[in-house]
């Protein structure tokens, strides 16, 4: 069930019931108090550049802007006050860890602004987001999830004594293929200022929506944020209609878990329909499947048993490839959370090796 608490800026209202799939399914929407005056404030502006710059002060851009900052900030949010604010185009480049991906970063004043909308809309809405949502949220995060993934493990099979099947998939081109419409869609159900909405709509359409109206930017902030409003809408189907208790989702990658590897089965044409007919996403046909912790389940970069978890191959072969002296000990660290004592000696090895020829 969706949780309410006890944040002031939170009205409820009861929007009634709609039906999906055949069922009856009470949505319940808190709505958004905060004025596009309080968002756009020259208060909330200079907060979010004291997060914004933590860590970036040594940037050519950053260092650039905060020669004039408060010139800057004044402009921007006169631009904001006068409706004339237009998101700038974004500089694109590639990382190739943990694999290609295409980073799209926006100028600092607009990522400044991103931050300014983040500090104010994620408190809001990360009381909708289910327990078992672990991607870029306060207090959550990859190891969390692992853990969490073992817990449910342990409980279904009662230590061992029973069979426990998991459903693991992931989602095709997640980023690339987020629906603009439907997600302004999602965020005007809760926030009733307009104003807000169309400064939404002017970011979330800065990226790809003069040829598909889809995707986000992996460089964005606020896109962590988004993604995880719009993925609320399939954890909420999953919880509530589904009647799932059993479920963790992280970013495009989830699992659900139960005794029962026939409802398993079932519920994959659900999940499939409902992305698709609500979401406009789809299911990737190859990272679709149903296992037992005793034949391995790849989950988070790592492959899970019964007693014990490894790192997938290919993350393996990777990090031997690639340690140097700025990630040995993230690698280290990472290694600390599954049964990798050979591979730390690896590591070691190969980082010592580097290091005197260095």
């Amino acid at each position: 069930m969706r949780r309410h608490n006890w944040y002031a800026f939170f009205i409820f209202s009861n929007t009634g019931k709609t039906r999906w799939g055949g069922g009856l399914h009470r949505i319940f929407f808190m709505k958004f108090i905060h004025t596009f005056g309080e968002v756009i404030s020259v208060e909330n502006l200079l907060a979010a550049w004291k997060e914004f710059v933590k860590g970036k002060r040594r940037r050519h851009d950053v260092q650039e802007f905060q020669l004039r900052l408060m010139e800057h900030i004044l402009t921007l949010h006169e631009c904001l006050c006068n409706r004339t604010y237009r998101h700038d185009s974004y500089r694109h480049f590639k990382i190739y860890e943990p694999k290609e991906r295409d980073i799209h970063k926006a100028t600092v004043r607009d990522r400044l602004l991103h931050r300014a909308l983040y500090r104010i809309l994620y408190p809001f809405f990360d009381q909708e987001f289910i327990y078992d949502s672990y991607s870029c949220r306060v207090g959550k995060g990859t190891h969390l999830a692992l853990n969490r993934f073992y817990s449910f493990a342990s409980w279904l099979g009662e230590n061992g004594k029973r069979t426990c099947y998991i459903l693991k998939c992931d989602i095709r081109k997640f980023f690339a293929n987020i629906d603009h419409a439907i997600l302004l869609n999602i965020q005007a159900r809760s926030i009733p200022d307009t104003d807000i909405l169309r400064l939404l709509k002017e970011i979330i359409n800065s990226f790809n929506s003069e040829t598909t109206g889809k995707g986000l930017p992996l460089g964005n902030l606020t896109s962590q944020l988004f993604v995880n409003i719009y993925m609320n809408e399939f954890d909420q189907f999953v919880k509530d209609e589904l009647k799932v208790k059993y479920y963790i989702r992280y970013a495009d990658d989830f699992v659900i878990f139960s005794q029962n590897k026939d409802f398993l089965y079932s519920i994959i044409s659900l999940l499939s329909r409902f992305l698709s007919e609500k979401l406009r996403l789809a299911l990737h046909p190859d990272k679709i499947s149903i296992a037992t912790l005793a034949s391995g389940v790849d989950f988070l970069g790592w492959v899970h048993f019964p007693n014990h978890r490894v790192l997938r191959t290919a993350t393996r072969r990777r990090m031997l490839k690639r340690v140097n002296e700025h990630n040995f000990f993230s690698y280290v660290g990472l290694c600390k959370h599954g049964n990798t004592f050979a591979l730390q000696k690896r590591i070691l090895a190969s980082y010592s090796s580097t290091h005197a020829r260095t």
